[in-house]
């Protein structure tokens, strides 16, 4: 798994940064094969080894990648390989992380916390997760990501189960149980930050839209199973086992990445030929990021998602079985009610996913804004299924569970979109860093904080009042009303974000093929110049801001 950048001692290290190089006196050692076996020159002349008909992005009869020099052949088999298994880790990662919620009853009564304190399990987590999100994408943009991931992978599934066994006498051992669950989120951003970056690496267009469907068709059916697994397993056996579940087949996910999913350059499928971009300094990565006007609103949409999905998936199980409870006080509905809601869960997403991927493709036909504008109907039209469900649950399950189905199919138009957005708006050697940065103010204001604020709200409403299952019920009624209110806020963030992003995508698809330097417009692929073959263009990424 070589490393395909530069070094200090490398043609490209003495580069100027803001320089465009296509001096033909360099060309022999650029293309020297000492220096070149294991760099970005195998890039030259690449092509995406899948599939999109036009050029140059491939066609669906190219079986290899054949490198310009001595890099590494990728079938396009291998490249299917890579992403079905970071499928299986993207479902596997989103099952540990809630697993919690489908066995918060249990652990609640455990350790004997209020709902303030059970909020916290889930802020703890997503706080780890996205602090060191960008420490991961700095790395992702640098260094191997294959090992990054088997590293942060071993080190999550190791936290995960030494989790389950921290008993809870003296009481102050669930705060050890807090800072466990807080450390599973290392490993993981070690993974989020990097693994779509490696589907854009290996596909181009309408076919990276499509494997990143596939990818993210694995968020609610591994949240759904991380609920019903948690369930059944704790209904068999003590909550603590529900935790012990996924931590071996993170050794096999490890062992699948080291065979499985290869280092490819950045970039690969997206470079003109004799054009290549370098790395340079975090400063001028975030000031990149920060004048990419649709990356950043397409963040802010996609906070608004994470409040709405972190405060629903953690509290709605246990909302509904305490509305159930006041329909009927006798009822056991706990494995129930997760098993129902892991499955809707699976269902919702899984139709979610592939009708806002499939209708923002054919959207694209009317209008290059399609993304970003299903992205909002979907958030917006959710609301007002939410609020119903919110009202309905103590009288109605059979239309709450109606309610809730289509709320989450609509939340889940936008997870492909926002991916696909940030990955072709911004360039490939800033990716990972802006996955890491939308990572970190996504959970840092979404849902982060949406747990344990719908907790806290839960707790000031019920406080003073007798304790029964309808003030329980009523408090996180309350607390969930929020999510109402971000829906429609971040709905109108991807209505803003629909005005720019089409300027965007030009600008970063220009910078990649060598067309524009800094401040410069887009120009068309007709009035590209194609290097002689001798020449190379090298394009530091400090020169598009």
């Amino acid at each position: 798994m070589a490393d395909f950048e530069t070094e200090p001692g490398s043609p490209y290290a003495e580069s100027p940064i803001g320089a465009i190089v296509s001096d033909g006196s360099a060309a022999p050692s650029l293309y020297d094969s000492t220096n070149m076996n294991h760099r970005a020159g195998w890039m030259l002349g690449s092509r995406d080894p899948i599939l999109d008909n036009e050029p140059p992005y491939g066609d669906d009869t190219t079986e290899t990648v054949q490198p310009a020099s001595n890099g590494p052949v990728i079938s396009k088999y291998r490249a299917y390989a890579a992403v079905g298994v970071l499928v299986f880790i993207n479902m596997l990662n989103y099952m540990d992380r809630f697993t919690v919620a489908g066995v918060l009853v249990q652990i609640k009564k455990y350790y004997t916390i209020n709902d303030t304190q059970a909020g916290f399990l889930q802020t703890s987590f997503i706080c780890s997760y996205m602090i060191l999100a960008p420490v991961f994408g700095y790395l992702g943009d640098r260094y191997s990501r294959s090992i990054i991931m088997c590293c942060g992978i071993l080190f999550w599934s190791a936290t995960t189960l030494g989790g389950s066994f921290i008993p809870n006498d003296p009481p102050e051992m669930f705060w050890l149980f807090v800072t466990m669950r807080g450390l599973v989120g290392v490993g993981e951003a070690s993974y989020s930050t990097i693994a779509p970056t490696i589907i854009a690496d290996l596909f181009a267009k309408e076919t990276r839209t499509r494997m990143l469907m596939f990818f993210f068709f694995a968020t609610p059916i591994g949240s759904g199973l991380g609920y019903i697994v948690a369930t059944q397993v704790a209904s068999q056996l003590p909550w603590q086992w529900a935790l012990r579940v996924t931590p071996g087949l993170g050794l096999v996910c490890v062992v699948l990445i080291y065979f499985l999913v290869p280092d490819v350059p950045r970039g690969m499928c997206e470079m003109k030929k004799g054009h290549y971009l370098v790395n340079t300094s975090v400063k001028a990565d975030l000031t990149y990021l920060i004048h990419n006007k649709s990356f950043v609103l397409s963040s802010l949409g996609f906070t608004c998602v994470a409040f709405v999905i972190g405060a629903l998936a953690y509290w709605s199980p246990f909302f509904m079985q305490y509305a159930i409870k006041v329909q009927d006080s006798s009822s056991d509905s706990e494995a129930d009610v997760g098993l129902v809601f892991g499955i809707i869960t699976c269902l919702a997403g899984f139709i979610g996913v592939g009708i806002g991927a499939e209708s923002a493709k054919r959207l694209k036909k009317i209008s290059p804004s399609a993304d970003p504008l299903v992205c909002a109907f979907g958030m917006i039209m959710s609301t007002p299924f939410l609020y119903f469900a919110l009202y309905l649950a103590s009288s109605y399950t059979v239309a709450t569970w109606v309610l809730v189905f289509l709320a989450e199919t609509l939340l889940c138009l936008n997870w492909t979109l926002v991916a696909d957005i940030l990955l072709y708006v911004v360039i490939p050697t800033r990716r990972s860093t802006a996955e890491a940065f939308q990572i970190l103010f996504s959970h840092l204001l979404g849902d982060a904080g949406s747990p344990t604020l719908v907790g806290l709200i839960s707790d000031r409403v019920t406080d003073g009042s007798v304790d029964t299952f309808e003030s329980r019920y009523r408090g996180i009624q309350a607390g969930l009303l929020t999510t109402t209110f971000v829906a429609v806020i971040g709905g109108a963030f991807f209505l803003w974000c629909s005005f720019s992003v089409e300027q965007d995508r030009q600008k970063a698809d220009a910078v990649v093929k060598g067309l524009i330097e800094i401040n410069e417009e887009p120009v068309n692929d007709d009035d590209y110049i194609e290097p002689e073959e001798h020449e190379i263009s090298v394009t530091p990424t400090a020169v598009i801001i």
